[in-house]
């Protein structure tokens, strides 16, 4: 089993498919026997994501800033529910929890978390699989924008080569356990 931090968009205002992509990420992460470690939301994928795995048999683990708590947008169903004195608290957390970490669609606080957990890891801070879910080709601008700037010197090759994508569910959670494996 392990625990499978995933960032994802909290808005409430998504289209329907997106939401139905992270509760069924979700359910899959509990079926394959592994944890979920999310931002403590219960509103938009972030929420869809934390009951499709208790759905599926997966204990939650939730960190939240008080700030969103203040808002009444907890996860109180979670199995373990974390409050933090604020973002970047939160984000610290969620990577020490996190054996593996799964990006999907999002914006900007979801892009912030990919690239803080990515850059702490081209850092050597851990060593953690790191895959970006990329459905519908939601990332492929920035994939595109990414390799460029790897062209010109701005990123690091190596930093490219571990980013694992993935445009399936199954094939992600896949690519993950094989990384966990030291198959990947």
């Amino acid at each position: 089993m392990a625990s499978i931090g995933v960032f994802c968009a909290s808005s409430q205002r998504l289209d329907g498919r997106w939401l139905d992509l992270a509760h069924d990420l979700g359910v899959e992460i509990g079926r394959r026997g592994h944890e979920l470690v999310s931002g403590g939301g219960c509103v938009g994928m972030m929420g869809a994501v934390a009951d499709g795995a208790r759905e599926g048999g997966a204990r939650t683990y939730g960190v939240i800033p008080q700030s969103l708590v203040d808002l009444e947008v907890a996860d109180t169903k979670s199995d373990e529910l974390v409050v933090t004195d604020g973002m970047a608290s939160r984000k610290t957390l969620m990577i020490e929890k996190s054996d593996a970490f799964i990006t999907l669609p999002g914006g900007l606080g979801t892009l912030d978390e990919l690239f803080e957990v990515w850059t702490t890891g081209m850092l050597n801070l851990h060593r953690k699989p790191m895959l970006l879910l990329d459905a519908e080709g939601f990332y492929g601008g920035l994939l595109d924008w990414l390799r460029s700037l790897a062209a010109q010197e701005f990123v690091r090759r190596e930093a490219l080569g571990m980013l694992l994508v993935s445009r399936d569910i199954n094939e992600s959670l896949d690519l993950l356990e094989a990384s966990l494996l030291g198959g990947g």
